[in-house]
């Protein structure tokens, strides 16, 4: 057992809001590492309830029954509260869920959500003005929908007493960032190896949204052409090659990647391989030259001024983060 010191001297206490058809996988992956803290620090670090609009039990998507603590009207104290939404989403029905979070407005209690669960805090007038995030297949809309809030595509987002997630297993990663900050980092450690998880996912660490959805699904060409990019980081190829694979003009692509992806096909695809290549300094143990050489960059100075110009640090300052 892991015996370290810890920044929260008490047990802080989490709700979960559970919504009907809620994702199973979601709600798991926040509570499990939950219970996790407690049993390798051998202390109450937090104190976990289940709670339905009704107090009555509540069928996730998967068709798994929950037995609840707490209906909305009799809630002991929390320290954060968070909502595990449906999925899909639910547009209507949650209306006792958004009364009572609107009502949570001026409270000292942190109000997450978990998956959709995000867009109820949304209507909720819970996330104006803050940063959040949500399931890929959902960003847009919220975007569209609720202009005052700062959407973005992270696995997570932690803005202040606002804690949104994208769901499924991201949900632990929110968790276990959140143990690291209020406990420490080596409690936070153990529990993902506890977990086998490869790595702690940071809040800079984003979705990985299908091209298919970022890509208007009547450009079949430019999916291609993306799709040929994603196929080839190690050797890449020239625009002149990717316009004669996909069967267009040069010029007819880069038309096609200002218009729908506003970039160009270099620049879009030196972006792809230096993300690939910032996954790699955090994930693996190669070489930073073999990690330059794998992402297509022919020569280590290459790669560092590269990397440089699009992250403001150098490859060797990266791996440094995370040693």
């Amino acid at each position: 057992m892991l015996h370290t010191e810890h920044k929260s001297n008490r047990e802080l206490r989490y709700g979960f809001i559970l919504l009907p058809n809620f994702s199973l996988i979601a709600f798991s992956s926040a509570i499990e590492p939950l219970r996790m803290a407690n049993w390798i620090s051998e202390r109450n670090c937090y104190a976990t309830a289940l709670i339905s609009h009704d107090g009555k039990p509540v069928t996730s998507s998967c068709g798994v029954q929950i037995q609840v603590d707490h209906n909305l009207k009799e809630l002991p104290y929390f320290d954060a509260v968070f909502v595990c939404g449906a999925s899909p989403v639910a547009r209507t029905g949650n209306e006792t869920v958004i009364d009572w979070l609107k009502k949570q407005l001026n409270s000292n209690i942190a109000i997450g959500g978990i998956g959709t669960g995000s867009y109820v805090l949304a209507i909720a007038g819970l996330l104006d003005k803050y940063r959040a995030t949500i399931h890929w297949w959902h960003i847009e809309n919220l975007k569209r929908e609720f202009p005052k809030t700062q959407v973005t595509n992270r696995l997570f987002e932690i803005d202040g007493a606002r804690y949104t997630c994208s769901g499924g297993t991201a949900s632990m990663d929110m968790m276990l960032f959140l143990i690291g900050r209020q406990q420490n980092m080596d409690l936070a450690a153990s529990i993902s190896e506890q977990f086998v998880c490869e790595r702690i996912r940071s809040t800079d660490d984003l979705q990985r949204i299908p091209i298919k959805s970022r890509i208007s699904a009547n450009q079949p060409k430019l999916i291609e052409a993306v799709t040929l990019m994603e196929a080839n980081i190690e050797e890449p190829l020239s625009t002149d090659d990717l316009a004669h694979h996909v069967r267009l003009s040069r010029r007819h692509l880069e038309r096609l990647f200002k218009k729908y992806l506003h970039n160009v096909p270099a620049k879009y695809y030196i972006e792809l391989r230096l993300t690939q290549a910032r996954k790699l300094l955090r994930q693996s143990d190669k070489t930073i030259l073999q990690i330059g050489m794998l992402c297509g960059f022919s020569s280590a100075s290459y790669f560092s001024t590269a990397y440089k110009n699009f992250y403001d640090i150098t490859p060797r300052e990266e791996r440094k983060l995370v040693d």
